[in-house]
């Protein structure tokens, strides 16, 4: 058994984060303040706040992000070459609106000590409101009632709005509310908090970000009124502007006074009320932030005006009722629902919410690998967005997955610079980024990672075939496919066998898996290059059988040769894919077996996550995974793979699969169900489920693991739900876990939504908007319609026995050039290398 699999089956504190299957509910303030604060973060896609208390403190840190947002800075290399990333690049924290202090008698409310008679934060997933109700016996035996409410809006994607409510329930006191605008980024505030972290040094944790030692934001004006402060600022090196603006209306039966200042770094509106017992006074706060990458800081003072003069019209009702109707159409596209199974229900809502959280208003921007919910990752984007996040926003939403992917044309002249700069031809995605550059200074687990480009165009044929939206695949979709078909036709190369057998192999990358790094012919990069190759060269064709101006107009463009197409599928045809004869398996790379097992059954725990225990030379030198990756190319191109190789590929790589990746227990799962390994999938789901609400990588402070809650679905929907989609064609192949009595789950394929429902005796489908539309269901053809339609089910797949998971599959066994495998983990006195000794001593090869 894997350490991903020794899981409790809810690795949640329920004394604290009860079960509520439409809200996540804190049922009081102490325990980790990081973890609390990305669970309870508020964001859209363009604008997050992290989940810290309206008083400020305490907290672990405060952050409110912008997506894109960011600030630039070199990259120092110990010994530079060509070709290394240049410039690094980290999303900041923009000046943080989200603060309401509040003062009776003039002692401060502080979580931390104050005497609470009852104390509920909670965020409904139906509402997207953040909400907190106490009551405080303040030190002079007063009983205060304190509501609150901080909303991200979906509607409006540049507006949060915030409310504090206060209630006298004994005693009378003067109350005093300040309402600020703190630049943390840079200013120390009056608690001797400035920015989080420290100066710009080596990080432990390369999943964190860079902090800096120079002033990021700088200051170009500050301006207040008697209802409103606006704030501006230039970035230091990156050159984006910002503005940040807030109005406030005050509600009392009491008389109220107020004081309102602005400076460079700093706004407050501070609101003076004497209350007699009984009395209410209430705070309204809308803020809202513009940014750009170089528009003038007055014309974004002028967008922030009008935002806000919109909220004075309308007032905050309609704003929440606006909330609650944008939700109330995500949840009817997207809720999969877990009948009887409450603590996965909720934690299953919660990923999806995170998912809309990150995606909703990100509008042509990137998805961040944490959202925009905390600092991790400096805020980049990676391959994860295309194969874990934008399939969940294809099937659901896809109006958010053609945003995603226009992100991706418009990084299209950058990605031709850094394949020119690689001495490619076509284009090469960035490994991570922000602003298209590649900010990875470690290429070997980084930039080698050529896989990206087959992985973005994997997502845009998914989503044309899917969604039928032909006109988005030949305006943006070609020519993302033709220049990264032209990339991998430049990048590998042919060998011809001394029988004349030629075949087209790629050197020198990196797969999903990063702790085999820089190989020759890893799997998962040519079969995805594979595809690729196939779809670029259809699509061209395609194109011009439709459209011959547009097809003309593309051929003049980017210099497109016909003979270009012929090339593409012949390397495609001619794609080598390395497999082992002797154990049946496929190698992840051509060297793969020469190298030792890692004993990751035996290693400590707090060995984990190797990256940060080990040199990388250490655990290159054996076979050992961060991440799936042969299995994750089986899931994505499973019509290439016989059930046979599946099972066996699984069987082999699984037991030497770390899961130090958040990202690998998804796949695990959906693999393991395929396959028959039906206990280990639920196991490995759970695993993927409670990644961030069971703190399962100890990292969850840092934001949410986006991809990870994308996987989520994908597990639910393709594992458990046996969806298979091959060039828009879907099928179905269930297994229903034995523990569950049903699981259901909307689609929309082509303009039609139809919902799903499995139980074990059948599977059924419902039309819910749109036309009748075919799917098949172990290849028979099944038509949804309005009245519905099931089919039975004489089971639910293959049942296998896990206890082959337990050991890896080839130790002991011989290589090809008769040497045995061995497995130990490095370093470890209690567990010596020892030279094998064969049954037989004439079995022993000496090596010299």
């Amino acid at each position: 058994m894997t350490r991903l699999r020794s899981l409790p089956e809810d690795p949640v504190d329920r004394t604290r984060l009860p079960v509520d299957e439409w809200r996540l509910v804190e049922s009081r303030p102490d325990g980790d303040l990081g973890l609390m604060e990305t669970l309870f973060a508020t964001a859209n896609g363009y604008l997050g706040m992290r989940g810290t208390p309206e008083e400020g403190r305490d907290a672990h840190s405060h952050g409110t992000f912008l997506n894109g947002f960011h600030e630039t800075w070199d990259i120092n290399h110990a010994e530079s070459a060509f070709g290394f990333a240049r410039t690094g690049q980290t999303m900041i924290s923009v000046p943080d609106s989200s603060t309401l202090k509040l003062y009776v008698d003039d002692e401060p409310l502080l979580l931390s000590i104050a005497d609470l008679e009852e104390y509920e934060r909670w965020i409904d997933f139906r509402e997207g409101v953040l909400r907190r109700e106490l009551i405080w016996r303040t030190p002079a035996g007063k009983r205060v009632k304190v509501s609150t409410a901080r909303m991200i809006s979906f509607s409006q994607r540049h507006l949060a709005l915030m409310t504090m409510r206060v209630e006298m329930l004994e005693g009378s006191a003067p109350i005093a509310i300040s309402s600020q605008i703190v630049n943390r980024q840079d200013f120390r505030d009056d608690f001797g908090k400035g920015v989080d972290g420290g100066p710009v040094t080596d990080k432990a944790d390369p999943r964190q970000t860079t902090a800096f030692t120079h002033r990021v934001l700088e200051p170009m004006q500050d301006w207040h009124s008697e209802r409103r402060m606006l704030l501006g600022y230039r970035v230091a090196r990156s050159g984006m502007t910002l503005a940040v603006g807030a109005d406030h209306v005050i509600e009392s039966d009491a008389e109220t006074e107020h004081l309102m200042d602005t400076s460079a770094d700093f706004g407050r509106q501070v609101t003076r009320a004497h209350l007699e017992e009984g009395s209410v006074l209430t705070v309204r706060k809308s803020v809202a932030y513009h940014s750009s990458r170089s528009v003038p800081h007055r014309e974004l003072f002028d967008r922030c005006r009008r935002t806000l003069d919109r909220v004075r019209r309308d007032g905050f009702e309609a704003h929440l009722a606006a909330q609650r109707e944008y939700l109330a159409d995500f949840w009817q596209s997207s809720d999969v629902q877990l009948p009887g199974q409450p603590e996965a229900q909720q934690a299953t809502r919660w990923c999806l919410f995170q998912l809309a959280q990150a995606t909703a208003r990100s509008d042509q921007w990137g998805i961040p690998a944490k959202g925009v919910t905390g600092s991790g990752y400096e805020g980049h984007y990676f391959w994860d967005s295309e194969i874990y996040v934008v399939p969940f926003l294809t099937f659901t939403q896809p109006r958010w997955a053609r945003n995603a992917l226009r992100f991706r044309t418009t990084m299209l002249p950058k990605a031709r610079e850094r394949a020119r700069e690689l001495n490619q031809r076509g284009a090469l995605f960035p490994w991570r980024t922000i602003n298209g550059d590649e900010a990875s200074a470690y290429y070997a687990a980084g930039t080698a990672q050529y896989h990206i480009d087959a992985d973005v165009s994997y997502a845009f044929c998914q989503y044309a075939d899917v969604t039928g939206d032909v006109d988005f695949e030949r305006r943006d979709g070609v020519q993302v496919l033709v220049e990264t078909a032209r990339m991998w036709a430049d990048l590998g190369f042919w060998r011809v066998t001394a029988a004349g057998v030629s075949s087209f192999h790629i050197n020198g990358v990196t797969g999903p898996d990063e702790y085999t790094t820089v190989v020759n012919n890893n799997l998962f990069t040519n079969v995805m290059a594979r595809y690729n190759l196939r779809r670029a060269a259809r699509a061209v064709r395609d194109l011009r059988a439709a459209d011959e101006a547009a097809y003309e107009a593309l051929r003049v463009e980017l210099e497109l040769d016909e003979m270009e197409l012929d090339q593409w599928e012949a390397c495609a045809d001619g794609m080598f894919v390395p497999k082992d004869g002797s154990l049946g398996i496929h190698l992840q790379e051509d060297r793969f077996l020469e190298r030792e097992i890692w004993d990751v059954a035996n290693t400590p725990e707090e060995a984990f996550p190797l990256l940060l225990n080990f040199h990388p030379l250490v655990i290159y030198r054996f076979q050992v995974l961060k991440q799936a990756d042969v299995v994750l190319a089986q899931f994505l191109r499973g019509s290439e793979f016989t059930a046979e190789e599946k099972r066996a590929d699984f069987e082999y790589y699984d037991p030497i699969t770390t899961g130090d990746s958040s990202l690998s227990a998804v796949v695990q799962s959906i693999m393991a169900a395929e396959v028959g390994h039906q206990e280990a999938a639920l196991d490995y789901f759970r695993a993927g489920l409670f990644v961030d609400l069971g703190n399962l990588h100890g990292n969850t402070s840092d934001g949410v693991h986006i991809a990870s809650a994308g996987g989520v679905w994908n597990a639910l929907v393709h594992g458990f739900g046996g969806m298979r989609h091959d060039e828009g064609r879907i099928g179905f192949d269930p297994r229903l876990p034995a523990q569950w009595p049903e699981l259901s789950f909307p689609l929309t394929v082509r303009g039609s939504r139809f919902r799903v429902r499995l139980v074990r005796e059948e599977i059924s489908f419902t039309l819910e908007a749109g036309e009748e539309i075919e799917v098949s269901v172990r290849g028979e053809s099944v038509r949804v319609t309005a009245e519905g339609v099931s089919v039975p089910l004489a089971d639910q797949g293959p049942l296998l026995d896990d206890a082959v998971l337990s050991r890896p599959v080839g130790l002991g066994d011989a290589r090809a050039d008769g040497s045995i495998m061995t497995s130990f983990v490095p370093g470890d006195p209690e567990d010596p290398w020892e030279y094998p000794v064969a049954s037989d001593p004439d079995d022993i090869v000496d090596e010299g």
